[in-house]
């Protein structure tokens, strides 16, 4: 496929009727106008792997076949059987395949497709993707900041959301969260119509909708599509009274193009070769059944249900009837004059034709998109608040619990091994928390790859907003709470900077826990990864951990694992903060430590020498320099994951 490094977005032109236009285009720099979508010998070849992973087939596959075609503004719709052809061709042409497969030129008002073609038009997914627990204005809010240039005032982008809502007839239900299939696909139009792209692509947008409101979302497309837009849609199986408000009509079936021309005109081209049409036919059934050769009649007969044969038959004659109608379409009068159309564009373009790779451009600020990310994930997370104060009331009964059970069994005999206990327990209870973290980005895949490949952000900024957003509210504020509480009723003997250091210590260990289930739990292949594995890990290094406490060694060969363990580096320093000072021998229970000397350790360095603990100021900091080690590790792999992800997916 041929592109342009040059142009960054659609090139426009005015309203020509009488002939094609694309020979001479306005500003490339306005939102406004129309475009016109022009393929010429369009051919794709999927690679398909098939087998086991150690022994992986690897086959092409042809989803399209010498395919032309011109799409005006206008309702441009593509039509077909269910073998994937529509949304093939309707992808391909959206530039969200991958363009290795592609063959063939895609031209935008007789111009090679831009780099960035894919942020310089909307594409509405079959599957919605809007966030369900935002409101459908606060859904479109974030699609124009994101998407409009920061030259657009914030007056110029609230007068344009407000005329998209009015368009889609959502201005009633602005302030609502898009619970119903229809208000989500209304909402995710919406989004896409908010930037004034001249062309947009919406794949199946009727599917799982009634018949009412399926007319009013084409009547809303009728209505963009008269104010200058290329609307290019796959629909299945229309009823009559939404196929007369199409412009243009696009038959596929098996990757090749049966039919392409006006809508209105396509009963007329069948009935005229001399196919026979019911007027009480719905015209989609009518091609269809034109498509599939008749097949009814065949599942119609008595034999079909004893005869296994016929399934072969079927497949055969869907062959044969798809190469007949193929090789008319070819040899008909609408063929020639669409190539006659086609074929100028064509020879003009390839002067000084150079090839270039996919762009992905935002036209915001890194910052800009952070910060909405940031709010939006916000917002996602507060609109679970049931779930937020279940567990916050989980946490402070637990805490509680804890800490009033830690300060009863209290005494100057067990005050060292109960802190210890204590310590131990909240070590691993930090880490069996951060595996609720494990799909905060899995879940949001979908999203994500849309969003990113039609120019909201980059990869970066919603990483982090991601993090700073969601995993510090659901994460640390939960795990703070819960140290606050335990040791405000336990007592704690340090000072207000022991205090915080504490608290920065169960932050650090936090995050760094939580790393390892987020870089697990990202890439593709993600599902195959059972949450149970992470869980042996934390388990198994708790024990290790514990081997130190309760046995006062580990046992020799298995020193080397604490360099993975991040339980360990957790537990140590909190070890560290809590009893370098500590002194649990007061003089004036000398009596109560006669009795307890077989086991009793007065001294916190005492017992840290006895942990083998180093009492210098770098054995602590050493902790913190590992875990934050680790969790800039396990960050990043989960951040090039998303690279990955982003490369290996088209959408």
């Amino acid at each position: 496929m041929s592109s342009n490094n040059d142009p960054v977005t659609i090139p426009m032109i005015e309203r020509n009727p009488s002939d094609l236009p694309g020979m001479d285009t306005s500003d490339q720099s306005t939102l406004t106008g129309e475009a016109v979508l022009s393929f010429h010998n369009i051919s794709y070849r999927e690679t398909v792997q098939s087998g086991f992973s150690f022994h992986k087939k690897t086959e092409e596959k042809e989803r399209l076949s010498n395919v032309n075609g011109i799409m005006r503004p206008g309702l441009n719709a593509i039509m077909g059987p269910d073998d994937g052809s529509r949304s093939w061709l309707l992808d391909v042409l959206a530039a969200r395949k991958d363009p290795r497969g592609l063959s063939g030129d895609i031209l935008i008002n007789g111009k090679p497709q831009p780099a960035n073609f894919k942020c310089t038009s909307g594409y509405v997914l079959r599957k919605d993707v809007v966030m369900r627990t935002l409101t459908v204005r606060e859904n479109i809010e974030f699609s124009a900041a994101l998407r409009l240039p920061m030259t657009v005032t914030r007056d110029e982008r609230r007068q344009r959301i407000d005329e998209v809502l009015e368009l889609l007839h959502l201005d009633k239900d602005s302030n609502v969260q898009p619970r119903s299939k229809e208000l989500r696909k209304r909402t995710s139009i919406a989004m896409e119509l908010v930037t004034k792209h001249p062309i947009l692509f919406l794949n199946d947008p009727t599917t799982g909708l009634d018949l009412v409101t399926t007319v009013d979302i084409i009547l809303v497309m009728k209505r963009m599509s008269m104010r200058g837009r290329t609307i290019i849609f796959s629909i299945n199986q229309p009823q009559y009274t939404i196929f007369r408000f199409f412009d243009s009509l696009t038959l596929v079936a098996s990757g090749k193009v049966l039919y392409h021309g006006p809508a209105q005109e396509a009963l007329e081209y069948f009935t005229s070769a001399g196919y026979e049409y019911d007027s009480h036919n719905n015209p989609e059934f009518f091609f269809l059944d034109i498509i599939n050769g008749g097949f009814l009649a065949i599942l119609d007969t008595e034999e079909y249900s004893h005869d296994a044969n016929k399934y072969t038959e079927l497949s055969e004659r869907h062959h044969q009837v798809t190469e007949k109608l193929a090789n008319m379409y070819v040899q008909s009068s609408l063929y020639r004059e669409m190539r006659t159309e086609l074929d100028p564009l064509l020879r003009e373009q390839r002067t000084g034709r150079n090839s270039t790779l996919e762009q992905i451009t935002c036209v915001t600020p890194f910052w800009n998109q952070l910060g909405w990310i940031i709010y939006r994930s916000f917002k996602n997370f507060q609109d679970f608040t049931w779930i937020t104060i279940i567990r916050l009331i989980i946490t402070v009964i637990l805490a509680v619990i804890l800490g009033t059970a830690f300060r009863v069994l209290r005494n100057d005999c067990t005050e060292v091994q109960s802190r210890a206990n204590l310590l131990f327990l909240l070590t691993g209870l930090e880490c069996v928390r951060s595996l609720s973290t494990r799909e905060l980005f899995k879940i949001d895949c979908d999203r994500f790859l849309h969003e990113h490949t039609s120019g909201y952000y980059r990869v970066l900024p919603y990483f982090l907003g991601k993090l700073l957003g969601e995993l510090v509210p659901s994460l640390l504020l939960p795990s703070i709470a819960f140290t606050v509480i335990v040791f405000s009723i336990a007592g704690v003997n340090t000072d207000a900077k022991g205090f915080f250091t504490m608290i920065l210590t169960v932050m650090i260990l936090a995050c760094s826990a939580s790393s390892l289930p987020l870089s697990l739990k990202t890439g593709v292949n993600a599902a195959a990864i059972p949450t149970q594995l992470m869980a042996v890990y934390f388990i198994f290094m708790l024990f290790i951990s514990g081997l130190s406490l309760y046995s006062g060694s580990l046992a020799p060969g298995l020193s080397w694992i604490q360099y993975f363990n991040i339980p360990h580096y957790g537990f140590t320093a909190l070890l560290y903060n809590e009893f370098l000072e500590q002194n649990f021998c007061p003089e004036h229970n000398a009596a109560e430590i006669s009795r307890c000397q077989n086991f009793i350790t007065c001294s916190g360095k005492e017992f840290l020498t006895i942990q083998g603990i180093d009492l210098s100021s770098w054995s602590f900091w050493e902790n913190y320099v590992a875990l934050t080690c680790i969790m800039i590790i396990l960050f990043s792999i989960t951040y090039v994951q998303l690279l990955v992800l982003k490369k290996k997916r088209h959408f």
